[in-house]
């Protein structure tokens, strides 16, 4: 009986024991669990990699964008520019030269003899046959006779032509008629072009001149006795511009 009672107070005591190291051993885990873990935390800290540093940020600077036309050729002119072709000139007014003054007497039908004339009869007034310096009305002569008159110059080569026609004008698109008077000499050269009414642009005034001195020639205006003489031409001239042919 009594080894009974003092089993059950040695199994009590073992009980009460064993609880009480349960409780210490949970209580001192649960007061040292919370310091562990942040030292686990801590060494784990250490031990983590470090994030590498953030790209430097490239700038990009746009592009403009490119055209795939061609750049630095002006686009091309959309009218022809054409000066009227002349075939051949035809003189508007034709002015002879006047001829060189001649030295005269002081005192008119100054001389011994009575008389003047060509005949062989000798007899007052003036005579009227053969060639002399009197007022007869036959030959020729410096007299007041009634002879042939002068033959006008006649074209022989030279034009203008489309190519002529100053670049500037023609961009422009203008156009205008010239009058020129010219001066041809007795060796079909022509000398001393004027304008005589302006087409409204120097340009081709100056143009129209120059050609026609540079490339014009003509047979020279020609005396009643077939002499060459000096003589005036008076023209016009009309620059025009001419649409070129739309293309298909």
């Amino acid at each position: 009986m009594y080894a009974a009672a003092r089993q059950d107070r040695y199994g009590a005591a073992l009980a009460s024991a064993a609880l009480t190291l349960l409780l210490g051993w949970a209580l001192l885990v649960g007061l040292a669990g919370g310091a562990a873990r942040e030292r686990v935390d801590q060494g784990l800290a250490l031990f983590q990699p470090t994030p590498p540093p953030p790209r430097p940020e490239t700038k990009v600077a746009p592009q403009r964008a490119t055209s795939p036309r061609r750049s630095g050729r002006a686009a091309p002119p959309n009218i022809r520019s054409q000066a009227t072709q002349v075939a051949a000139p035809r003189p508007i007014v034709v002015v002879p030269v006047p001829p060189p003054p001649i030295t005269v007497a002081l005192q008119p039908f100054a001389g011994s003899a009575p008389t003047q004339g060509a005949t062989e009869r000798v007899g007052p007034g003036t005579g009227a046959g053969g060639a002399g310096d009197g007022t007869g009305s036959g030959g020729w002569g410096d007299g007041d006779g009634g002879g042939g008159g002068d033959r006008a110059p006649l074209w022989k080569r030279g034009r203008l032509t489309d190519a002529d026609y100053p670049r500037e004008v023609g961009e422009a698109g203008f156009q205008g008629t010239v009058t020129v008077k010219f001066l041809v000499w007795t060796d079909g050269r022509v000398r001393d072009c004027e304008v005589m009414r302006s087409s409204g642009s120097a340009a081709l005034d100056a143009t129209t001149c120059r050609l026609i001195q540079r490339r014009f020639r003509y047979d020279p205006s020609r005396d009643a006795a077939g002499r060459p003489v000096p003589a005036w031409i008076l023209e016009n001239h009309e620059w025009v511009i001419e649409a070129e042919p739309a293309t298909r």
